[in-house]
């Protein structure tokens, strides 16, 4: 799967099934508009159908990761009817959603600005790493506008006490700021450190089952969602008996006890 150069998003997937969407829309900072938002979202859909996936990297081009939404975009739409915005706005719900449920692990890089709904974007993924100049904001109420669609996944991240503050300040934090608020995992000084970091992570992972992640990444929403009570320990019961029989559940347990590796592992360093 390749794109052109010259495309707003550009999608590739190397021999070893790591994936990556990169931001393309470099004279505009990435800032994206309902076509980027579709073509972002059509990728999604073929690359978890893919049956090579291993896993996915969101990053962008250029000085900054994304300035948020289109200002020209938002404009041409303030004039447009109320069911014409309530299904542009869901086009971006979708993409959100997407993307937090993806089947396979997710890392995004971030460089420069990530504002607006570039959060949301981050948030939804299940690693982010940001170079230390790296710059985050929540502006929408400076335009007289509020964070819906990206609400539920900045809010799970941060926690609401925290939404709260930077959503009604739509102050700048930096990158130290976002690392104690949970939107990013880990800082990077140099982009040769920032490749050397997303490389050995996605090698962890291409010798990790690609069944037991799908069912981490569902196990962590299903935890979020309940409290601990009698339905979620059966549940939980359920899940790693099912596993404990799976084919992979089955060849993990006899490559460990063999001492090689298990079918699936892949070294990619």
């Amino acid at each position: 799967m390749h794109t052109e150069p010259e495309a707003d998003v550009l999608c590739t997937i190397d021999e070893t099934g790591i994936a990556t969407i990169t931001l393309n829309r470099v004279n505009k900072h990435n800032a994206f508009d309902n076509n980027i938002i579709r073509t972002l979202l059509d990728y999604l859909y073929q690359l978890k159908a893919h049956p090579a996936l291993r896993a996915l990297i969101l990053k962008a081009n250029g000085k900054h990761f994304s300035a948020g939404a289109d200002l020209q975009w938002m404009k041409s739409m303030v004039d447009k009817p109320l069911e014409e915005n309530q299904a542009d706005a869901l086009q971006l719900a979708k993409l959100l959603y997407e993307l937090d449920n993806f089947p396979a692990p997710s890392l995004v890089y971030v460089q420069g600005s990530a504002f607006g709904g570039a959060l949301g974007l981050i948030c939804c993924c299940d690693i982010a790493i940001a170079d230390k100049t790296a710059q985050f904001c929540l502006s929408e109420v400076k335009l007289g506008l509020i964070p819906a669609t990206i609400g539920p996944y900045v809010c799970r991240a941060i926690g609401q006490r925290q939404a709260r503050r930077y959503m009604l300040t739509a102050e700048r934090f930096n990158v130290e700021t976002a690392h104690q608020l949970n939107v990013i995992h880990e800082i990077t000084s140099t982009q040769e450190e920032a490749i050397e970091l997303v490389t050995k992570l996605t090698s962890h992972i291409l010798g990790n089952s690609p069944n037991a992640m799908v069912q981490v990444k569902k196990l962590c929403q299903l935890c979020d969602r309940h409290s601990i009570d009698e339905e979620l320990i059966n549940t939980t019961s359920e899940l790693i008996a099912e596993i404990r029989i799976s084919p992979e559940g089955q060849e993990g347990l006899k490559a460990f006890f063999a001492k090689r590796p298990p079918a699936w592992s892949i070294d990619n360093e």
